[in-house]
């Protein structure tokens, strides 16, 4: 069905694209620096996440999704056209195909924003799918058997749980809570304990360095620079594990508690295959240390990461371009708008 097209995980921090034959081709922040005084857009990508917080007044730099669905449309079609140009060539003879990936609970208005982005970007043929299933598809799992699978994909803006059974979503919720959420709660706990003011990637970085959500350790320790709230200079403070695991702990224990809300709506046949094979987790988010131990503890269901799950989605886009049917149900299900 299909020639030299492409995959797109269209992810709220992350874009990133699978090439037929090729993989995983492309993994770019989903940003865009805009001149407001011309329109003019300045940069896309990694050279755009450089600007964050570091512009002047002039220039700003978007993120064009949020919580996994298209926040500014033409800024969301012109990332689109630039990153399909990237890898596919400004000079291109066929358009290409492409699978995009979507949040399970996303609406109509918004399945058609993404279509008609994709379209005006350089598409001839737009399939949407949800995240889970691709996410599940890219960890290896075999969708298509009578068999009851479980993924839980924590990407930048949502995480995305479902049961998948026969090519098809059997029971999915979609939490907007992701890694973007977590810095988020890091930034206000920071300030509210500290008196210090720190930016998104001051919080990310925290977080890749020191985050435990299970067993935190008092004693391990980082520096956090940032703006006195008070006096506004430049300051330096010391941030123990567990205060990192106090600020995370509510949206950490929110996904827990939505993984719990579908395994208690899973029908019993597919629940004794979950327990059997365990929960799958996907999405950069689930490199969140010590949150599969979490949910083993909390579900008493074994957990388990995928294999580069920051790459599962993309992974997953590609192998559904080579083999449509094996999800055939829940594409049909996600092209209705």
């Amino acid at each position: 069905m299909f020639g030299k097209d492409i995959g797109i995980d269209l992810g709220t921090a992350t874009v990133l694209v699978y090439m037929r034959g090729k993989g995983v081709v492309l993994n770019e922040p989903s940003v865009v620096a805009i001149n407001t005084d011309t329109n003019q857009i300045l940069a896309v990508g990694e050279e755009a996440r450089r600007m964050i917080g570091r512009t002047p007044g002039n220039i700003v730099a978007i993120r064009p999704l949020k919580d996994g669905v298209i926040a500014d449309y033409q800024v969301t079609e012109t990332m689109l056209k630039y990153f399909i140009n990237k890898v596919c060539g400004n000079r291109r003879v066929f358009k290409p195909r492409v699978v995009i990936c979507v949040p399970t609970g996303v609406t109509s208005v918004e399945k058609r924003a993404v279509l008609e982005a994709a379209m005006e970007a350089g598409a001839k043929k737009v399939l949407l799918v949800s995240e889970p299933m691709a996410a599940a598809i890219g960890a290896g799992l075999n969708v298509a058997e009578p068999d009851g699978n479980m993924v839980v994909d924590i990407g930048g803006g949502t995480t995305d749980i479902s049961v998948i059974s026969l090519g098809g979503e059997v029971v999915s919720t979609s939490l907007r809570i992701g890694g973007d959420n977590l810095d988020d709660a890091l930034v206000r706990y920071v300030r509210r304990e500290f008196n210090l003011l720190i930016g998104e990637r001051t919080a990310e970085q925290l977080k890749i360095e020191l985050a435990n959500v299970y067993d935190p350790d008092p004693r391990k320790t980082a520096e956090v620079r940032g703006r006195d709230a008070v006096s506004g200079l430049p300051r330096t403070v010391e941030i123990r594990q567990d205060q990192v695991a106090e600020a995370l702990d509510e949206s950490a224990r929110a996904i827990v508690q939505a993984v719990r809300s579908v395994l208690e709506r899973t029908p019993p046949e597919l629940s004794s295959d979950i327990i059997d094979k365990g929960v799958v987790l996907t999405g950069a988010g689930a490199l969140l240390q010590g949150f599969p131990e979490l949910l083993t503890e909390t579900t008493g269901i074994p957990t388990h990461l995928a294999d580069n799950p920051e790459s599962c989605v993309a992974i997953g886009t590609g192998k559904i371009l080579e083999s449509v049917d094996m999800v055939k149900n829940s594409l049909l299900a996600m092209q209705r708008v």
